[in-house]
């Protein structure tokens, strides 16, 4: 299984949730690996600030021969996760036609809806070429205890892609983790942070 997280906007979270749902997968005791497909190389980043035995790989492959070389890595493993480039070009097109699900973090602000826009509309071209590759939003940086998360959901339903029920909150730990690179299921096992990111991970297995 192959899941790309895609937005043309930058500091929407993609690198977080790519880091933290092969995190999350790779402890269900499946084979994991985590492909770094932006040329800022954040993924990359986060893995050489990892403390030894790490759980999964990271590999970097920002190059748009992607969708030929990704499948024929993903043989040797139970899940990719492609963390994707942070605007719409021929890296991202190749993200699209290597994956089986492309999930897009989204932010709860209008520019970040209105801005969906373009790569919504490279999904849907991409469905001509491969008709049965699924799509949602995953709302992220959600501010807690405000109504702005609700209101976004309500917003990307003028778009043809599903928003994923579980969201994820802006929390301090994800920052705290990544800079020692960890996760927040290393700092906070049992933090809001922590059930927030393992309710959305079985959310996507569901797709």
């Amino acid at each position: 299984m192959i899941i790309a997280l895609l937005n043309q906007k930058g500091g929407v979270g993609k690198t977080t949730l790519a880091v933290h749902l092969a995190e999350v997968l790779s402890r269900l005791e499946k084979s994991v690996l985590l492909v770094d497909a932006d040329p800022q190389g954040s993924a990359l980043d986060w893995a050489m600030a990892r403390p030894d035995n790490p759980r999964f790989p990271v590999v970097g492959l920002p190059k748009p021969t992607l969708h030929r070389e990704v499948p024929a890595i993903a043989k040797n493993h139970d899940f990719v996760l492609i963390d994707g480039p942070p605007r719409v070009n021929e890296l991202a097109r190749a993200a699209i036609m290597a994956s089986d699900i492309v999930l897009i973090p989204i932010q709860p602000s209008p520019f970040d809806v209105w801005a969906a826009r373009e790569i919504v509309d490279l999904l849907e071209e991409a469905r001509a070429f491969k008709e049965n590759i699924k799509s949602a939003f995953v709302v992220n940086r959600k501010i807690v205890n405000t109504a702005i998360g609700r209101d976004v959901v309500a917003a990307l339903a003028s778009y043809p892609v599903p928003v994923l029920k579980n969201s994820i909150c802006q929390r301090v730990a994800f920052a705290e983790s990544a800079a020692q690179g960890l996760t927040v299921l290393h700092l906070e096992p049992r933090g809001a942070a922590s059930q927030e990111i393992l309710s959305l991970a079985h959310e996507v297995l569901e797709l």
